[in-house]
């Protein structure tokens, strides 16, 4: 599914992130100079992996769930409670995530917003958009599951 795509695709940007890390590191220790662009671009680039993979984990049943009573409940009682989590709980979190977003996102770019460090990113307002991955993503895999689920 879109949503599973989406998740492989941001999870193989793991190793640049971690190539990131090891530059602002070896410069900071080894060379004594502090890289801001660098770090912020690692932070922007975990943001976007979290972001992008959070449909995915919830696909693929990895979410944290409180499943006290859940784990030895029939199949029948776990396709219930998934699609009423499902419904009452994911779809008003997208929907907030995703109506709250819009006023940030767009006072970034309508400012053209930068990074206040000093040496850092020019581009935050970009990065900020990487916000609406979250509902979009979620959105996905809440179909996917609810589809799946009732099939």
């Amino acid at each position: 599914s879109m949503s599973d795509f989406l998740g492989r695709f941001f999870a193989r940007l793991l190793p640049v992130l971690l190539f990131l890390v090891m530059v602002v590191v070896v410069s900071r220790y080894f060379f004594g100079q502090g890289r801001a662009d660098i770090q912020e671009l690692a932070l922007y680039l975990h943001a976007l992996i979290f972001l992008g993979c959070a449909g995915w984990a919830y696909s693929a049943d990895e979410h944290v769930r409180v499943d006290i009573f859940y784990r030895n409940s029939s199949a029948s009682h776990k396709k219930l409670i998934n699609t009423l989590g499902t419904i009452f709980f994911l779809g008003p979190m997208i929907g907030v995530v995703g109506y709250y977003s819009i006023d940030f996102v767009t006072m970034s770019w309508s400012v053209k917003e930068i990074s206040t460090e000093p040496g850092g990113l020019s581009f935050v307002f970009i990065q900020k958009s990487f916000i609406f991955l979250l509902p979009l993503v979620l959105m996905l895999a809440g179909t996917k599951e609810l589809f799946k689920a009732w099939k």
